[in-house]
């Protein structure tokens, strides 16, 4: 015998089976029938338990405002935070082992019911999940960015919070974050996705060699496939920006100069909106870093900008949080552009997995729960966000300072600016559609102040631009186009 197989099972065990099979499938479809009245009464009981009204100055769902069927995002997360929570646990539960070859392309798949039972191929299923190089993602998260297992579960696995602000790019890409603010869980393109696979090494060495590395950490990749519908991708990274300080001024600078300005009377009516490069040069701003930290700040963007020209990406660009603590958290920045996903779900036992789970009442009254549930305002019944730097990242060198950089004056003495910087958008190979932009921008301005420039250009204006940006740099005018 092979396999699974019992030792003890014959082929005469099989051919009684097979002569109880037909007797079996007749009392079953009895049952069947006479259970299927007792089942739709059941059903619409369970949905009218889960999801009655009550009456808070109007009747309303007892989990949220009534959004109607435009709900496709808040099912999406439902679906990350069950796929996130059975695939990392999975990984974590075994014993720590060297990587192999194989762990850098491996892709461990999951087909789930909305309770949360993980269920075989063949069921129907409400979500599919794909977890891709899990053992390199957990190398990476506990060795060299340090992070608890069991914290990184948790904050990712009870609730969602909206970011009304999106993504500084232009990539159309949206994102989430954890509960705690500490994690994002950001949506990528197809081909995003495959190209972080296929740098997945490099990537891992070079935050091996640099663990104080202000590249975009990766903490997991990860893809969910409704039915009938298209399939998803996305990755888990750090979110730059503190949960307990308010950022006053936001810039995502790239070296390029070339319609890279964001309005100046819209920046006033909107105040917390990304600004540019352009916006950086013409309000005379600076990086203030004193000759210590300007030196190591150099050093470190030198060396991730040799990567990324190694792995022939451009498009990325250096986002910079700027937190003023003369005004601190007074203007309740975070709490004023940020909304949470938390659907009151029912308290659901995990039961063994069945092939009718899809069609449970558990299941049907929290798909009709999730239709219902609307992004709430944060505040008091929500989530509170901290107002101390909880000090996790105190071992990295550009993240110290209350979970950031603090300025500092020529005597290297700490003046009131913290600054939090990151180099994001690190996903855009020098593709041919990305050479036909450059082609055709370049028609029109120079094309070396443009932005889609070949990686190596790009790579060296980039740390150029930032090396004059800092104090004592000259300043970034000299960037400007004619």
């Amino acid at each position: 015998m092979h396999g699974h197989t019992p030792s003890s099972y014959t082929f005469e065990d099989a051919a009684v089976e097979g002569e109880l099979a037909s007797d079996i499938q007749q009392q079953a479809e009895q049952i069947r029938r006479e259970r299927l009245s007792k089942r739709a009464k059941a059903q619409q009981e369970a949905e009218r338990a889960l999801t009655r009204t009550v009456s808070v100055g109007r009747d309303r769902p007892l989990v949220g405002n009534l959004i109607g069927e435009d709900h496709v995002n808040y099912v999406l997360m439902y679906n990350m935070l069950t796929g996130i929570r059975i695939a990392v646990s999975r990984c974590q539960a075994k014993i720590r082992r060297t990587l192999t070859d194989e762990d850098y392309t491996a892709r461990h798949k999951y087909s789930f019911d909305i309770v949360g039972n993980e269920l075989t191929p063949s069921a129907k299923y409400d979500f599919k999940f794909k977890d891709y190089a899990p053992w390199v993602f957990r190398e990476l998260r506990e060795d060299y960015f340090q992070l608890d297992p069991a914290d990184y579960l948790l904050s990712l696995t009870a609730k969602y919070i909206l970011s009304e602000l999106g993504s500084p790019g232009k990539s159309g890409s949206f994102f989430y974050f954890s509960v705690d603010y500490r994690f994002i869980i950001k949506t990528i393109h197809h081909a995003e996705h495959k190209f972080l696979r296929r740098i997945l090494r490099d990537y891992h060495t070079h935050v091996k060699n640099n663990p104080h590395t202000l590249l975009s950490r990766f903490y997991g990749l990860h893809r969910v496939k409704l039915p009938h519908g298209r399939k998803i991708h996305f990755v888990i990274m750090n979110n730059l920006f503190p949960a307990h300080r308010d950022i006053h001024e936001t810039f995502d600078l790239k070296g390029s100069t070339v319609g890279r300005e964001y309005p100046e009377d819209k920046a006033r009516a909107n105040p917390r909106a990304t600004l540019k490069d352009l916006n950086w040069i013409n309000r005379g701003k600076e990086l203030e870093a004193g000759p210590e930290k300007r030196a190591l700040l150099t050093e470190q963007l030198r060396r991730d900008s040799e990567f990324l020209k190694h792995v022939f990406v451009m498009d990325y660009s250096l986002l910079v949080g700027i937190h003023n603590m003369q005004r601190g958290n007074r203007d309740n920045v975070r709490s004023n552009t940020l909304k949470v996903f938390s659907p009151d779900m029912p308290h659901i036992r995990r039961k063994p997995t069945q092939s009718k789970g899809a069609t449970s009442p558990d299941a049907i009254a929290l798909r009709r729960i999730m239709r219902e549930s609307d992004p709430q305002r944060l505040g008091a019944g929500t989530v509170k966000l901290p107002e101390e730097d909880p000090g996790e990242r105190a071992h990295f060198l550009f993240y110290q300072d209350e979970g950031g950089l603090r300025a500092t004056d020529e005597a290297n003495g700490l003046l009131d600016t913290i600054y939090y910087l990151g180099v994001i958008d690190i996903l855009t190979p020098y593709s041919t559609k990305k050479k036909l932009e450059h082609f055709w921008k370049g028609l029109s301005a120079d094309r070396h102040k443009i932005s889609p420039v070949p990686p190596h250009e790009y790579g060296d204006r980039f740390f150029e631009f930032m090396r004059a940006i800092m104090r004592g740099g000259g300043g970034g005018a000299r960037f400007k186009a004619e």
